[in-house]
């Protein structure tokens, strides 16, 4: 008989295991009604326990996992990427504008020094705006929304307004210093239109279409209306978007929601077709020539600059198509001299910069329980994520070539100071998330490090 059936004389040996200790294991089959019987046999010697390629990995990500459910997370994503763009901003513009300024007959840091004391006077702003409380913002949204029509309707006044590339949206502050109002309708738009939503939220009226509707839909057009008498399309399609953002986060049903994008699409079609610029500018739309007339002459060497940047740039201060080459290489088209001189590294990191802005403003629209934080947080999300967006794909020939500035990134003050204002709301409210609270109060002044570190370890969130 053979030794397994001796090992196991009730019954037939099923196969072989191998227990935890390394140990060979006969497991045979019983009658009915009783269990199978195990009967241990030694082996070779116990194998040492394989360690697991994959245990590294898995702790790096559960540690970046809790790094990125800290409650502080968005603030700092907020407050360090905008920081970045910035300051990234500023040292594009003194290198994109050096040429421009010496055509002009002006200092090479003529527009340097004025997008640095715009810079200064937005960290202020922004810092303001950071501190205060959102019932303060929202007491701000109707003053800031008359205050932008005003200034909208004054630019339409012959001899008040003046007209820059064809547009005719500026006001001339005296010196050197000019105002674009329609930077600030957008601002104003977004504080006025999340105060109004929040406020027809606590009465339950946003289940009734026409209180979605109005009054918000019919003062969104009259600021696009002004904005269109002075033919500046780019600002438009940015303030349609942030529209659509509120009407998305106020529930709008998507037969409404689709009407109002139905209506706004054939509008904008019109007054495409009825102007030769923008359709010019439509027609450029992936170009990789010319044209007969050059009237793709912008598109073009756009590509040209982001195409001979290659992987890390030609260096700063070294770029080709800002000598004349490209228009506007401190403005619209700043992100194609980043490509030429910092390379495919320098533009994924602007992009990676303005997508962890995008998240964190979409993690605090998403966290809050106060529905003005809700829509005034989404509202500035949509309007810097939407506008990077149809600056940056007008750059790589992907959309139209609509002539809005990168936010925090190009050159001009009329926008950049609203811009920074709406950064700082965004820091303010992701202040104000009970966690983030209790978190930044561990911090406060005249407390030692070791100190905290003791405190921050009895916290159950981990929070520093």
């Amino acid at each position: 008989m053979p030794a397994d059936d001796t090992a196991a004389p009730f019954g037939r040996v099923l196969g072989r295991r191998t227990g935890s200790d390394g140990a060979s294991e006969a497991v045979e089959a019983r009658r009915p009604g009783r269990s199978p019987a195990i009967t241990r046999r030694p082996s070779a010697a116990p194998r040492p326990p394989r360690p697991s390629r994959n245990r590294g990995a898995r702790r790096l990500y559960e540690q970046a996992r809790r790094a990125w459910d800290r409650p502080l997370t968005a603030y700092y994503l907020i407050l360090g990427s905008s920081l970045l763009i910035t300051v990234l901003g500023l040292v594009m513009v003194y290198s994109a504008s050096m040429i421009k300024a010496l055509e002009l007959s002006l200092p090479a840091s003529y527009f340097f020094r004025k997008q640095f004391l715009a810079a200064a006077i937005g960290t202020g702003l922004l810092l303001v705006a950071s501190r205060m409380p959102a019932k303060l913002h929202r007491a701000l949204s109707y003053p800031l929304l008359m205050g932008a029509v005003f200034l909208m309707v004054l630019v339409q006044i012959p001899g008040i307004g003046h007209a820059v590339n064809g547009n005719q949206n500026w006001i001339y502050l005296g010196g050197p210093f000019q105002l674009q109002p329609s930077e600030f309708g957008k601002l104003a738009l977004i504080l006025w239109g999340a105060d109004l939503l929040a406020r027809k939220q606590d009465k339950r009226l946003l289940t009734q279409w026409k209180h979605m509707l109005v009054p918000l839909v019919p003062v969104a057009f009259l600021l696009l209306g002004l904005i269109m008498l002075g033919g500046d399309m780019g600002t438009a399609i940015i303030l349609t978007a942030i529209l659509f953002g509120l009407l998305w986060l106020a529930g709008a049903p998507t037969r409404l929601f689709a009407g109002v994008l139905g209506i706004a699409a054939v509008v904008g079609l019109m007054l495409i077709k009825t102007n030769a610029n923008r359709m010019s500018r439509l027609s450029c739309i992936g170009a990789i020539d010319l044209g007969p007339k050059g009237e793709c002459w912008q598109a073009v060497h756009g590509i040209y600059a982001l195409a001979s940047g290659g992987w890390f740039g030609s260096g700063l201060g070294a770029s080709v198509e800002k000598w004349g080459q490209l228009p506007e290489p401190h403005t619209d088209f700043i992100f194609a001299i980043a490509g030429e001189e910092l390379g495919l590294a320098g533009t994924l990191s602007v992009l990676a910069l303005f997508a962890a802005l995008g998240y964190a403003g979409i993690r605090v629209a998403g966290r809050t329980e106060d529905p003005f934080v809700r829509y005034a947080a989404g509202g500035v999300t949509t309007w810097i994520t939407a506008q990077a967006v149809v600056n940056i794909g007008a750059v790589l020939g992907l959309l139209p070539i609509a002539g809005v500035p990168l936010p925090l990134f190009s050159y001009g003050g009329s926008a950049l100071l609203p811009t920074m204002f709406a950064v700082g709301l965004l820091i303010a409210f992701a202040r104000e998330d009970p966690a983030a609270k209790a978190a930044l109060a561990v911090r406060r002044p005249g407390v030692r490090w070791k100190t905290m570190r003791r405190r921050v370890k009895k916290r159950p969130s981990g929070e520093r």
